[in-house]
């Protein structure tokens, strides 16, 4: 039996998705062409997420209709919110099978190459070339809660209060919805007094390396999740070079990324509790 591509998509991972999107009547007068079906757009997107081929080059014979196809219902899901509510959707399931933790979360901020762009800047450690910066949180497990995108010369440390303010409320269980860890790790790069009193204003400890001390701080023990997960979220080769001109476009490929790595855990879990 032929293993499945990873952009097929399953009747399971169709069940999540399909409610999400917004239904289209068709007009009954001057209908005009009949709408490509959505599941195969679907799996356009992730063809091209996969892969990073250019959205001119999507193969006609695979059926999953022109890129621009693909790309237009991209841009159209992204406004109406579908991969954000997709990832809240998988957090809450992941919570519901208690393999999230919240006793700690695990930042860091590489940077990708980019073409240009919106949210772009000249990056003071890559030869002053234009470039973005991926922000990412994970819980302590290396579940990824949040993303942002910012230009490659904003410094880590400016994002550490709206990544742990982008961690949604992620339900799950009974009671109020949790959307803060107890505690956030970061490496040196986070070091600044002023963070670490704003992270304490939100209620969470900050566990931050200091610069000018001795190496060896400890954390990397634990914040080795995060630098996986950014490993994994950089395995969708459209991640690793930002192509799109518009930031909410590149924006929804990273919270589709974060989607996906959040439901293969999930089918995991799954398969493992069945064995």
């Amino acid at each position: 039996m032929a293993r499945p591509k990873p952009w097929e998509v399953d009747d399971e991972l169709w069940a999540v998705v399909e409610p999400l999107l917004p239904r289209v009547e068709r007009r009954s007068r001057h209908p005009g062409r009949k709408r490509h079906p959505d599941r195969l757009v679907f799996q356009g997107i992730l063809f091209v997420l996969h892969t990073g081929i250019a959205w001119e080059h999507l193969p006609q014979e695979l059926g999953f209709g022109s890129g621009m196809t693909c790309w237009r219902r991209l841009a159209e899901w992204t406004e109406v919110g579908v991969w954000r509510r997709l990832h809240e959707i998988l957090l809450a399931e992941l919570r519901a099978a208690n393999a999230l933790d919240f006793s700690r979360a695990a930042v860091d901020g590489p940077h990708p190459c980019v073409k240009g762009g919106v949210k772009t800047g000249r990056s003071p450690v890559d030869r002053g070339r234009t470039g973005s910066k991926h922000h990412l949180i994970t819980d302590a497990t290396g579940f990824p809660l949040a993303v942002t995108l910012t230009g490659g010369n904003r410094n880590d440390v400016t994002q550490l209060i709206p990544l742990l303010q982008a961690v949604p409320p992620v339900r799950g269980k009974r009671g109020r919805p949790r959307r803060r860890p107890d505690a956030v790790l970061g490496d040196r790069g986070y070091d600044h007094d002023k963070y670490r009193r704003l992270v304490w204003g939100l209620g969470v400890k900050p566990l931050i390396a200091r610069r000018g001390i001795e190496q060896g701080s400890g954390l990397g023990a634990q914040r080795w999740v995060v630098e996986r997960a950014f490993a994994h979220l950089h395995w969708f080769r459209r991640l690793r070079i930002r192509w799109e001109i518009r930031d909410d476009i590149h924006e929804a490929f990273l919270t589709l990324g974060c989607a996906l790595i959040c439901w293969r855990r999930l089918r995991a879990l799954k398969i493992g509790r069945e064995i």
